[in-house]
């Protein structure tokens, strides 16, 4: 708001002066607050345009604001930047602004509603969704939650690997454990899937079926044991999903488009693109014409597809269903395949531009200074119910987002579980039930908030308090940045940032006092605002905002 005002004062300025410029200039809060409220380097970027000296450019500039009441000043800094401090008057606007915009404060129409496939989580339906699936969940919500905030339509949707190898070993972990319970031995192999649900399934089936499952023909027995597990573990991950706020738009499952014959379509357009070619009685896919290291096989000599083709048939309906952008969240085990993946979309001569992949590194779950070993086949699992069992979905969400996701995450559990300052969401939480609490306090002493009052809120003359309206002026920004370069933690840092500046100024300041009634009135308006931020950021996040702790 009050930088898109400053831009728009620049660029009157610079077509009164004649000068050439272009608008990707920015203005933004100087790190160093000596510099002013808000730096601009707009002089720098259009020196060479207009053939003059950055310093000189700003010089002309400078003149220009000197008879603008809404700036205090506006001084030429290095080799030509341009600061500017502005009128107090200019951030009492801008909190009334906060205030009336409630819980849309914030929001904007930057993706100028563009259509969004968010694909995320995504795990095998072979067990109950774990830490991994949890920072995938944590992190495609949120960016979803912010993305549709700043003016995207986004849709989101989880593709279940419901077909496949692992599929067939799932059953067959399923009839060992099956057997057992009528009384059989057998040693369980090292590739099956080694959970305690794997023999609460067994069990479960069981009590359904009893012995009558052995009168089954082998295929018959095993599609019933397959299909079972696939829908109980499928119905275990939505409602696991459902505890950690995630709502999902659409389900895409693979065995639906093996049954639709989807696969079989996406290999014939890669046959007619003549993309495709046999050898070693395999159909192979010429990858490497196409941007890929190498060659890659299709269908393997037996007649069965790789991992590769319901990947491509997967994409091709991501395609077809006409969306801006295609973003998927993988896993860091995921580079190599998409090589493969854009090649196919290539060849296919599908806009490879709309296809955005984000990354997400390694976790290491922390307790008591030492890492949690994990091992899904083995049995070893921390299940994403497990954690929130632990440290609560608000922690667990909070820890998950607030890392770039480029990089590892250490996840630690004992500082997830403590309530104190040390805990990063606790402390963002606190500043909004401490909110609460000084409005209920003001009420009982008579501080009740009346109608905006720009004369009370005129008193705002403190740093502290000029400077919080500051940093809400800049939520906006972020919001925005989180949306273009795909990373809420900036949302995250943003909020514990306000939290902190908000909590050093409640121990500096007596914020309702009798004594001074409009002053009182001023800076419950100021809290009030922060509060509301406080929320949505939270909000956003998918995380509560407590009235009280």
């Amino acid at each position: 708001m009050v930088k898109k005002n400053i831009s728009a004062d620049i660029i009157k300025i610079l077509e009164k002066l004649d000068l050439k410029y272009v608008e990707n200039f920015t203005v933004e809060i100087p790190h160093n607050s000596e510099h002013g409220d808000f730096s601009s380097n707009v002089a720098l970027l259009i020196a060479k345009l207009n053939n003059q000296e950055p310093r000189e450019i700003a010089k002309k500039i400078v003149e220009q604001f000197s008879s603008k009441r809404a700036y205090k000043s506006v001084d030429i800094a290095g080799p030509g930047f341009i600061n500017f401090t502005l009128a107090n008057s200019i951030y009492h606007k801008a909190l009334k602004d906060i205030i009336h915009k409630k819980n849309r404060f914030g929001s904007s129409k930057y993706g100028n509603n563009k259509t969004v496939l968010l694909e995320f989580v995504s795990a095998n339906p072979t067990g109950p969704l774990n830490v991994v699936n949890a920072r995938a969940g944590a992190y495609g919500d949120t960016l979803k939650r912010i993305m549709a905030f700043t003016g995207y339509n986004v849709f989101s949707e989880f593709y279940v690997n419901d077909a496949g190898n692992q599929v067939d070993i799932l059953a067959e972990s399923i009839e060992i454990r099956y057997r057992e319970l009528h009384g059989e031995v057998e040693e369980f192999p090292p590739e099956a899937y080694h959970g305690d649900y794997i023999k609460e399934l067994a069990a479960k089936l069981n009590s359904i079926d009893g012995s009558k499952l052995f009168h089954y023909s082998e295929q018959d027995r095993m599609d019933r044991m397959r299909n079972f597990a696939l829908r109980e573990i499928l119905k275990m991950q939505m409602a696991s999903l459902e505890l950690f706020n995630i709502e999902f738009d659409s389900w895409m499952s693979e065995k639906t488009l093996r049954d639709e014959g989807i696969l079989e379509e996406a290999l014939s357009y890669l046959k007619e693109a003549g993309c495709t070619y046999e050898k070693d009685e395999a159909i192979w896919f010429n990858a490497s014409q196409h941007g890929d290291e190498k060659d890659r096989v299709l269908l393997k000599a037996d007649g069965n597809p790789t991992y590769l083709v319901p990947d491509i048939a997967y994409h091709i309906t991501k395609y077809s269903r006409c969306f801006d952008i295609i973003i998927d969240v993988l896993g860091p085990d995921h580079h190599g395949h998409m090589s493969k993946l854009r090649a196919a979309m290539k060849a296919l001569d599908l806009d490879e531009s709309k296809l955005e992949v984000v990354y997400l590194q390694h976790i290491n779950l922390i307790q008591d200074g030492e890492m949690i070993k994990m091992s899904k086949r083995a049995g070893k699992i921390v299940s994403l119910d497990d954690l929130v069992d632990e440290v609560g979905v608000d922690a667990t969400r909070y820890f998950f987002v607030d890392r770039k996701p480029s990089a590892q995450l250490d996840f630690d559990l004992e500082l997830a579980k403590k309530r104190s300052n040390e805990n990063p969401v606790y402390y963002c939480q606190y500043a909004h039930a401490r909110i609460i609490s000084i409005l209920k306090k003001a009420k009982k002493e008579n501080i009740t908030l009346k109608e905006f009052d720009d004369k009370n809120v005129s008193r705002l003359r403190l740093k502290e308090e000029l400077d919080l309206i500051k940093k809400m002026l800049d939520f906006q920004s972020v919001l925005i940045s989180v949306s273009k370069h795909r990373e809420p933690h900036r949302l995250s840092n943003y909020l514990h940032e306000l939290a902190s500046k908000f909590h050093k100024y409640y121990a500096k300041i007596h914020i309702a006092n009798s004594s001074y009634q409009e002053l009182s009135q001023a800076r419950l308006y100021l809290i009030v605002a922060v509060k509301n931020v406080i929320a949505i950021s939270l909000n956003l996040m998918g995380i509560s905002a407590p009235n009280k702790m």
